[in-house]
């Protein structure tokens, strides 16, 4: 286990110790938005294996993948749990895109930020955890910024099981002078990990609560928008092509008729348009006027 500053800089730092200017490195969108920037701004090319939607379920497209895959490609950035799609992938998925990671020689770096967050019924699986070749061929990235808000505390783990890319991720980060570490994240991480369980425990079941009371006002009262039911996570990824708006004015409506900001579909890249994301990590009396609010512009949109 290494420290690092961020997730996101530990994939941008991953990038540099394991691929080459011009590689091709794979996502899956519609994806967290910094993916993308990550890959271009390291002078790497980003191969994108768009998810596929069906019933209400995301899933991935392996066979799309295998005819996406060259000599180029050298890197998979897997999101799992998924943001903003919501999805725990499942033993069988992982293993599918794990053996053809190895297959091709493929290195993943497994973004498991959300991993604490897992809603009752659902089990995340760290990847690196189903076969002794995938501890070897993945780096594992954690932090508790999303489930403890500490996201300004910048403190994050890598775990790397291979002590050659161990090695070799650790001179990236040291060449760049990250190897300070923040005391106060350190104390932070420590004491969130040892006493939070029980606070945990009762923020998913308030925020499967607060699903589950906007699963039901967007059925009942705008039915033109549809919630895609997260397995994971306290973002939700809204459905609004229903809307029967431009896709690139979604966003607008959003804001100057409804009053509230998301974050656009389009920033997570292919598969994202027309899509909004929600954080219902919040009050319910929040969540109540934010969807009071979309109902009453969506009600004069229908007139």
């Amino acid at each position: 286990m290494l420290l690092c500053p961020g997730v996101v800089p530990s994939i941008a730092l991953a990038i540099r110790a394991f691929t080459m200017p011009g590689d091709k490195v794979i996502i899956q969108s519609p994806v967290y938005p910094p993916f993308f920037s990550v890959i271009s701004e390291n002078g790497r090319t980003t191969a994108i294996n768009e998810l596929s939607l069906k019933d209400g379920r995301y899933a991935m497209d392996i066979a799309k993948l295998r005819k996406q895959i060259d000599q180029r490609t050298t890197m998979l950035l897997l999101c799992s749990p998924h943001n903003p799609v919501g999805r725990v992938w499942e033993k069988e998925e992982l293993l599918e895109i794990g053996e053809l990671c190895l297959e091709s020689d493929i290195i993943i770096v497994s973004d498991e930020i959300h991993h604490d967050l897992s809603f009752p019924g659902f089990r995340h699986t760290p990847i690196a955890l189903l076969s002794d070749s995938l501890a070897e061929n993945t780096v594992t990235l954690v932090a508790p910024s999303k489930t403890f808000n500490l996201a300004g505390l910048h403190t994050s783990i890598t775990i790397i099981e291979n002590k050659n890319l161990r090695r070799r991720f650790h001179s990236v980060l040291s060449s760049l002078s990250l190897k300070t570490v923040n005391l106060f994240g350190i104390a932070a991480t420590e004491a969130s990990y040892s006493k939070g369980d029980e606070w945990v425990d009762q923020m998913i079941r308030y925020v499967v609560e607060n699903y589950e009371y906007l699963d039901t006002f967007l059925k009942e009262r705008i039915p033109e928008i549809t919630a895609i039911r997260p397995d994971s996570t306290y973002l939700v990824w809204l459905d609004c092509r229903g809307l029967r708006i431009d896709p690139a004015e979604v966003q607008r409506f959003m804001v100057e008729k409804a009053r509230i900001a998301m974050n656009d579909g389009h920033s997570f890249g292919p598969g994202g348009e027309g899509f909004q994301r929600m954080n219902i990590a919040c009050p319910r009396a929040r969540l109540t006027e934010a969807l009071q609010r979309l109902e009453s512009a969506v009600v004069h949109l229908r007139k």
